[in-house]
């Protein structure tokens, strides 16, 4: 069957990556002046990455689908090795407290997020090759589920909690629609808020990262401090925001203004409007996804265009909670 463009999505997808470009220069200029003399640093090397991606994307659109379906356990073994490479002192390198990146000059690899996609592509084709799941924990699920926290804790040992809950959810999603018996999820469920609050009393940082999540003004000028500058450029933004390049709280005042809460700075310099038109473009993109799901007559594809989706939706979603305040900072 002859593969349509969409072209919809495409446009969706640009008009995503051309307001971030515009966006990391106007959250970055400040703080890329100051440390490298050259306000258009951070934007350059996201155009060498768009330029890129733009390319790989066109490229990898003309693949034929069911090569990453006879590929798939050759793609997971590879990131495998890489998850357990890259927690070696000496190959891995740490950044913001995580050993999650292969260094290369001053660019970076992180193989959990190739992990997030070789999962998906695995456990579709896993989906799609048979109906034990639907049939018996013990032969269908617990073998999808065991390579799965396999991989999570080699991503926890980095240590990264957030892509570790987005991996997590993305494969119970897929189990989920595939029919799985819903008394799973209600036990999975219990036993996945018991691990979490293991993983967070375990974890000191974690932990002061629930507390300043409950009560920021705790620590103000601690673990609340992120997310209490991030409240400050939102608050002010109001319905049209206070014009682009007039953000006060990338002088310095928000950290990973151009990065993690970048979103802060859209809501600070367009307000409202622009988080109506950022909220938009995603939910286009995710519906467009869906239906593609939807409307595949293959299992594995099926399968594969609903995970990728649920991924980018969840991830999106986890990201505008944490900035504006309604869940605690990951990490």
């Amino acid at each position: 069957m002859k593969k349509k463009f969409d072209i919809i999505l495409f446009i969706a997808v640009i008009l995503l990556i051309c307001f971030g470009v515009v966006m990391i220069y106007s959250a970055s200029s400040i703080w890329a002046n100051y440390k490298f003399n050259d306000s258009f640093y951070y934007v350059k090397r996201q155009f060498v990455f768009v330029i890129i991606g733009i390319f790989l994307m066109l490229g990898i659109s003309k693949i034929d689908y069911q090569v990453y379906w006879k590929n798939a356990n050759k793609i997971l073994l590879v990131c495998f090795i890489l998850l357990i490479l890259v927690i070696i002192p000496g190959i891995g390198s740490i950044r913001n407290g995580s050993r999650s990146w292969f260094g290369i000059g001053s660019f970076g690899i992180q193989p959990s997020e190739a992990a997030k996609l070789a999962m998906i592509i695995f456990t579709s084709k896993y989906l799609s090759n048979s109906t034990k799941f639907l049939k018996s924990y013990k032969e269908g699920v617990f073998p999808i589920l065991g390579i799965l926290f396999t991989f999570f804790g080699l991503i926890m040992l980095q240590p990264d909690l957030g892509t570790g809950v987005i991996l997590v959810m993305s494969i119970i999603a897929l189990l989920f629609i595939s029919g799985v018996n819903m008394k799973f999820f209600i036990g999975g469920g219990i036993l996945g808020i018991i691990g979490i609050i293991i993983l967070i009393l375990i974890a000191p940082y974690r932990m002061d990262r629930i507390t300043s999540f409950i009560n920021p003004w705790k620590d103000p000028l601690g673990t609340g401090f992120q997310i209490i500058q991030s409240l400050y450029a939102i608050g002010p933004g109001g319905l049209l925001g206070n014009g682009f390049l007039n953000s006060i709280q990338k002088h310095f005042y928000l950290p990973e203004p151009q990065t993690d809460f970048i979103f802060s700075i859209i809501s600070e310099e367009f307000g409202i409007m622009g988080v109506v038109i950022v909220v938009t473009l995603f939910s286009i993109v995710v519906y467009r996804g869906l239906k593609i799901s939807l409307n595949s007559q293959d299992s594995f594809a099926k399968y594969l265009a609903f995970g990728m989706t649920f991924q980018l939706a969840f991830q999106t979603i986890m990201n505008l909670m944490v900035v504006i305040g309604m869940i605690p900072v990951t990490g």
